[in-house]
C-alpha cells in the first residue's frame, strides 16, 4: 500500500490516478478530500498532518510526503516524519531552494529540516526538489478570463518551470522502483521560459490573444503577501527576478529517472487550456 499525502494537489493529484492505474493500492490523504476525490478503489482520509495523533496508518510499502507551507514553516519535523516511519521508504516533495537558497527562511532552511528529519528517520527515502511549478500560471486565470491579461513582475526573466505530472512521474517511479534510495533529485523543465512566453503559449492554448502587463516588484508583493506569509513572497519574488545560476539551468534528473526529456511549458498550457477560458 501507498500512502499519498497532499493527494488533491497539483502533483498528488496526478501521482493517486498514476499509482491507481498502475494497479497499486493506494490511501490518498489530504485535509478536506472526500471519496469524489479520487479513483474507484483508492481510499481517502481525511487527515492534518499538523495533527500527527489523528494521522493515517503507517503500515505502507511507501509515502509520498508533501508538507503544506503553514506547517513547513512553523511545525516540527520530527513530529510530523514520525508518523510515517515504519513505511518500507519515504519520497519527499522538497525544494530546489534547500542548494539554491540555504540561509532563505522558507525556500532553505525550512525545507531542509524537513530533508533532514527524512534522512534520519531510519526510512528508505527519495528527496525530490523542483524548482517553480508550469501551475504557478494558474493565478492568472481570472484576469485571463475576465480580460484576457495577464500582470506579472520580472516578463523578461526565464526559469525552467516544470510541469507538475512529471514531478508525479518521478515520484511514481521513486515509490515502486528500486535504485532510488539515498537520491537527491533536483526537477525542472526543459527550457527557461519568461512569463512574458508563457502568456503567450496560453493565449496560443486557447486561441485568443492575451495582453501582457509588467508589474513593480512591490505590485506584485501586494497581491503575493494575501495568500502567502512575507518571507515566502519576498524569497519568491528574488527567485523570479534576480535567480541564481542554478536557478536558471536545466536539471538532467527528470530525463535521468523517466527516461524522456521533461514536458514543456507550452504542452501544460494545451493540456489545461480550459481553466482560462
Amino acid at each position: 500500500m501507498i500512502i499519498v499525502t497532499g493527494a488533491t494537489g497539483n502533483v498528488g493529484r496526478t501521482l493517486v490516478r498514476t499509482l491507481a492505474g498502475q494497479g497499486h493500492e493506494v490511501t490518498a490523504v489530504s485535509r478536506r478530500i472526500v471519496p469524489s476525490d479520487v479513483p474507484a478503489g483508492v481510499r481517502a482520509v481525511a487527515a492534518d498532518l499538523a495533527q500527527p495523533a489523528a494521522g493515517p496508518p503507517t503500515a505502507a510499502d511507501a509515502v509520498f510526503l508533501l508538507v503544506g507551507g503553514d506547517l513547513m514553516m512553523a511545525g516540527d519535523p520530527a513530529t510530523v516524519v514520525a508518523p510515517f516511519t515504519g513505511a518500507g521508504r519515504i519520497v519527499l516533495l522538497s525544494s530546489q531552494g534547500v542548494a539554491s537558497r540555504p540561509d532563505s527562511l522558507s525556500h532553505g532552511r525550512a525545507f531542509a529540516a524537513f530533508e533532514r528529519a527524512v534522512m534520519e528517520s531510519g526510512t528508505e527515502w527519495t528527496i525530490l526538489r523542483p524548482g517553480g511549478f508550469a501551475s504557478n500560471s494558474y493565478a492568472w486565470a481570472p484576469s485571463i478570463k475576465a480580460a484576457r491579461t495577464v500582470a506579472a513582475p520580472f516578463g523578461d526573466v526565464g526559469l525552467p518551470v516544470i510541469d507538475p505530472d512529471d514531478i508525479a512521474a518521478v515520484a511514481a517511479v521513486a515509490l515502486t522502483s528500486p535504485g532510488h534510495a539515498k537520491e537527491v533529485y533536483e526537477l525542472t523543465g526543459p527550457e527557461p521560459v519568461t512569463p512574458r512566453e508563457r502568456a503567450a503559449a496560453i493565449a496560443d492554448a486557447i486561441g485568443e490573444p492575451v495582453t501582457f502587463a509588467d508589474q513593480t516588484r512591490e505590485e506584485a508583493r501586494a497581491q503575493m503577501v494575501a495568500f502567502m506569509p512575507p518571507p515566502v513572497a519576498d524569497t519568491t519574488l528574488d527567485i523570479l527576478g534576480t535567480p541564481t545560476v542554478r536557478e536558471r539551468t536545466v536539471s538532467p534528473d527528470v530525463e535521468r529517472v523517466l527516461g524522456r526529456a521533461p514536458g514543456a511549458f507550452a504542452a501544460w498550457a494545451a493540456r489545461n487550456a480550459a481553466a482560462f477560458r
